[in-house]
């Protein structure tokens, strides 16, 4: 695998952050906008740190199936899943280094690991998906 390749791949983790915290930031506007309006601004603050973490589980299940099926269709079927993988990797570490500098509960660590995992499976479906599709 090629350098050029490897910063691709880290570059799609990149994007499926990126895009994660766009869908919390969309979510969020929604909620304070339609959903439960005329609160202080400290109410809507609690608010996200309780649904960020359920946002990044629900919108990164189909971020990452998405990505590592668009990895598995470009770099061919030989390199699906293990590109599939360093995508994953690159962002579970982002992720847990983010995580380790805020403050970790337990009830942060056990959403953490689900939405690790979930994330994870997606990734790896998607390029067995395109495995799969490729013949």
């Amino acid at each position: 695998m090629t350098i050029g390749r490897m910063a691709a791949l880290v570059g799609c983790a990149l994007g499926v952050m990126v895009a994660n915290v766009a869908i919390t930031v969309l979510y969020m506007i929604v909620y304070s906008y339609v959903i439960d309006r005329g609160h202080e601004k400290e109410y809507y603050d609690a608010h996200v740190q309780i649904a960020a973490p359920y946002c990044s589980i629900v919108a990164g299940m189909p971020l990452m199936f998405f990505v590592g099926f668009w990895a598995g269709g470009f770099w061919g079927v030989k390199l699906a899943v293990q590109s599939a993988l360093i995508i994953w990797a690159t962002y579970a570490v982002i992720d847990l280094a983010i995580v380790a500098a805020s403050g970790l509960t337990f009830r942060m660590g056990v959403l953490v690991a689900i939405s690790l995992l979930t994330k994870l499976a997606a990734a790896y479906g998607g390029a067995l998906v395109a495995r799969w599709h490729a013949g």
